[in-house]
């Protein structure tokens, strides 16, 4: 039987996107908006849901199941793909200014201004 990891939306996104328009294709979902619920062991996702309904821990709108096939974020009309989205990491603008070349006289002259 598969093993689903339930991820739980923390309730600020989970109030964007309750009321976020319907988009195609998978949803995005950002680690930063959910919290690690456990995980549960269930036919499908949809007998996830019942199982977690019978236990008194619901599956809410948001939510996300994670299995071996992949992630599966539950909305108002069942379940549907979902990916992690992780943010690139910052440039780090601390580099030292005595880094950066400076161009040489020749490179920094116009075309114009070489005589021949």
């Amino acid at each position: 039987m598969p093993l689903y990891r339930v991820f739980r939306m923390k309730d600020s996104p989970r109030q964007q996107f309750r009321w976020a328009p319907h988009v195609s294709g998978p949803a995005n979902a950002k680690p930063k908006d959910f919290e690690p619920a456990g995980q549960v062991e269930a036919l499908h996702e949809y007998d996830a849901w019942r199982v977690l309904r019978e236990s008194g821990e619901p599956l809410l709108v948001g939510d996300l199941l994670e299995s071996a096939e992949g992630l599966r974020i539950c909305k108002y009309v069942g379940f549907e793909p979902a990916q992690w989205i992780v943010p690139e990491p910052k440039p780090d603008n601390k580099l030292p200014l005595n880094n950066l070349q400076q161009p040489t006289e020749a490179e920094s002259a116009s075309p114009s201004a070489v005589s021949s």
